[in-house]
């Protein structure tokens, strides 16, 4: 298939126009590098994928053009990372909206298959044990900015499922909870590579909050897999799916974790939510996803344990490392 990632420079893209390039697959990358890196989208086998650098948000009369010529997109292109939703909430949500529409609108006019990537957090405030992806949502007051990606984000979903429903777009939703592995940057607050640079260089884990807050880890490689079994499954069309691990974890054992399993000398450092973040900075205390629905589809399963992430976490910061 020819296949057009947004983001596909970023983090989740990189790796997935890895694995579709692996499987023969043609790929068309389209990111403004705002976020993401060259450094995802190396070549695999010989072989380069189309990269065109543009802002989705802004050209969409190319992003028509290029949706136009493909089979499937993969829209991953978002705002990424708390710390950049709260310190620029508008691009945020301009970047989420603006972007999703164009992509959901050339999608349906077309007829191409099309997968949105959302997130964990348009669960808000739940107190769920587990959460399902036909649970009703509960999102926090637009006093705080956090919650303005969750927002923006459902309102894709809403989007594609309006599409879905009145106009036979072949569309369907993933909700990725906290993915994580090789690549992936600590720079917009990513917890797993900020928590191993600083402990393979013994400095404290910064640890927000009173670390008992709770989150469930996935492997990049894991969502991937996932990903290209919805891909390969038109049952998925129309629906919406949790994508992530179901071994929950607080960042306070985290962090341990992380320290042990590095040798490292590293200690734990707790900083207020108001200090890391801003004045009134709301946190979900407990996310853990029911995947119940994608393993009974595609009998998905994670492969990766979080000791697994950690260590190739580790193992991707040390061979970049500069002695």
């Amino acid at each position: 298939m020819k296949i057009l990632i947004t983001g596909g420079a970023g983090f989740i893209g990189g790796h997935l126009n890895e694995a579709l390039l692996k499987r023969g697959d043609e790929v068309i990358i389209a990111d403004n590098f705002s976020t993401g890196s060259r450094d995802n989208i190396r070549s695999v086998d010989g072989r380069y994928a189309e990269v065109v650098e543009m802002d989705i948000s802004q050209d969409h009369q190319q992003l028509r053009e290029l949706i136009r010529e493909v089979d499937t997109v993969f829209h991953l292109a978002a705002a990424v990372g708390v710390e950049l939703v709260v310190n620029d909430p508008i691009h945020t949500i301009q970047t989420n909206i603006d972007g999703s529409a164009h992509t959901v609108k050339a999608a349906a006019e077309f007829d191409k298959r099309l997968f949105i990537a959302s997130t964990s957090e348009v669960y808000g405030k739940s107190e769920n044990d587990r959460f399902s992806e036909n649970d009703d949502l509960l999102i926090g007051s637009p006093y705080h900015s956090r919650w303005s990606y969750a927002c923006s984000k459902l309102l894709d979903e809403f989007y594609l499922m309006a599409y879905h429903q009145s106009a036979g777009l072949r569309g369907t939703v993933v909700r990725f909870f906290n993915t994580v592995g090789p690549r992936q940057t600590g720079k917009y607050g990513m917890v797993v590579p900020r928590f191993v640079n600083n402990a393979l260089n013994d400095l404290p884990l910064k640890v927000y909050g009173d670390g008992g807050q709770s989150r469930c880890f996935c492997h990049v490689a894991d969502v991937v897999q996932a990903l290209l079994l919805l891909l390969d499954d038109d049952r998925s069309i129309g629906g919406i799916f949790n994508i992530g691990s179901d071994r929950l974890v607080t960042i306070k054992e985290l962090a341990e974790l992380v320290i042990s399993r590095l040798q490292s000398s590293s200690t734990l450092e707790y900083i207020p939510y108001e200090q890391a973040y801003s004045k009134g900075f709301e946190d979900m205390r407990r996310r853990k996803p029911s995947t119940d629905k994608l393993r009974k589809l595609v009998n998905w399963t994670p492969q990766h344990s979080l000791e697994d992430i950690i260590d190739d976490v580790a193992n991707e910061i040390k061979k970049n490392m500069k002695y």
